[in-house]
């Protein structure tokens, strides 16, 4: 597909970003919308997966058709009067049945029906729904009469449905039924790099509706807010772009206040994430000074082993002849023996030396490094750790270590 005609996809529903796996999700849709063939959005819970069937639609030959296109909730329709919604009712089928009713695959003969939440679905409904996929018929509540219709479905879950099936929640078959082509929708977290465009367009959105001025991220609310977890996808980072521009008075959100609308508990599901990307880092050594403190380690290491060696040979009870009596071998404090690094977990990397700096030793520039590390995240052990790309354990034994 050619960007143009990808902009003017994502202009037309409202779609924000650039993300390669957002936009191969966009183009599965367009070509799949001229077959009748089943969709299954997948997705968690607030990342645009209500697009996708609207783009679908707009692509297929069904769209003539006038109010061919019908949204229904199944999650939020309660069980008992979840059937006659979908398929209708006859009148004294039960007992506020007092008229006849059409459900939604009989209005929306023709048209395209997109089922929101198709996980919840109680089985008895999935049966039914089956049948309507595979023969498009169908009774409705109270009736005996086989009714036919010709709807196309499109369905979308938050659901691991592969779970579901193994736990009997959802038929296995429905769902093979269902997704004859699977589209995914990127969490936020995974297209990180779309936030600022959304959180850009959230903001001038609001601040123009409430008639309030523009406001900005400082480079430290900005790295936090693509660090963040953001459980609710986009829906929550348009709820907090929101918060932000209705509460606050200073229009330079900075990291501290940015916190105060993020919760907690999935702030620490980021630092998780952090930190395992954190620890791919330092087995890949991707990152130079990494590297090269690795390398100063490891040569401090050996230095210390050929010492031992030395001193091997030196206390050994071999005979006069076979001893190098030239052999001088030179103890300095440079050389004393270091604790052993057991992994990389273990190599904090000290800040970029300035004119200011002292002379230090490596265990004091680690000890510096650390101080300063707690007091930028305030006392936070868990953010510390993330900053200085080690483990929790780790930061505990060297806080413990150099009595901080």
């Amino acid at each position: 597909m050619e960007r143009q005609d990808l902009q003017a996809i994502k202009q037309r529903f409202g779609i924000i970003g650039n993300s390669p796996i957002l936009n191969r999700g966009i183009e599965v849709a367009v070509q799949v919308a001229p077959t009748d063939l089943s969709v299954l959005i997948t997705g968690e819970s607030g990342v645009g997966k209500e697009n996708f069937p609207k783009i679908i639609h707009a692509y297929s030959l069904r769209r003539h058709k006038k109010d061919s296109y019908f949204a229904v909730n199944c999650g939020a329709i309660p069980k008992g009067t979840l059937e006659s919604e979908l398929f209708g009712h006859e009148k004294g089928a039960f007992t506020d049945a007092r008229v006849e009713r059409k459900g939604y695959f009989e209005i929306a003969d023709g048209g395209t029906l997109f089922l929101d939440e198709v996980g919840e679905l109680p089985l008895e409904t999935q049966a039914q729904l089956l049948r309507v996929l595979e023969s498009g018929e169908f009774m409705r509540v109270g009736s005996s009469q086989i009714r036919k219709t010709d709807v196309r479905v499109v369905a979308a879950t938050n659901l691991d449905m592969k779970r579901a099936i193994s736990e009997g929640r959802f038929r296995e078959d429905l769902y093979y039924r269902l997704n004859t082509v699977e589209i995914k929708v990127p969490a936020l977290r995974d297209r990180a790099e779309d936030i600022p465009l959304l959180f850009r367009k959230f903001v001038v959105d609001f601040c123009q509706k409430y008639n309030m001025p523009t406001i900005q991220l400082s480079d430290e609310a900005m790295q936090l807010m693509k660090n963040y977890y953001w459980n609710g996808n986009v829906r929550q980072l348009k709820h907090t772009a929101e918060q932000l521009c209705v509460i606050e008075t200073t229009r330079t959100i900075t990291a501290e206040t940015l916190r105060k609308y993020l919760p907690e508990n999935e702030m620490q599901k980021g630092i998780a994430l952090l930190g395992a990307h954190t620890q791919t880092n330092h087995e890949t050594f991707m990152n130079e000074r990494e590297l090269l403190y690795k390398v100063l380690f490891d040569m401090k290491r050996e230095m210390t082993e050929m010492r031992q060696q030395l001193n091997g040979l030196l206390t050994s009870p071999a005979t006069p002849q076979h001893r190098n009596t030239d052999m001088v071998v030179t103890t300095h404090s440079e050389y004393e023996p270091v604790e052993e690094v057991q992994d990389m977990d273990d190599i904090i990397v000290p800040p970029e030396p300035t004119s200011n700096t002292p002379n230090l030793t490596m265990e004091e520039m680690e000890r510096e490094t650390i101080r300063r590390s707690l007091q930028r995240n305030n006392g936070s052990r868990k953010m510390a750790a993330v900053e200085l790309n080690i483990s929790e354990r780790t930061l505990y034994r060297k806080i413990k270590e150099y009595g901080l």
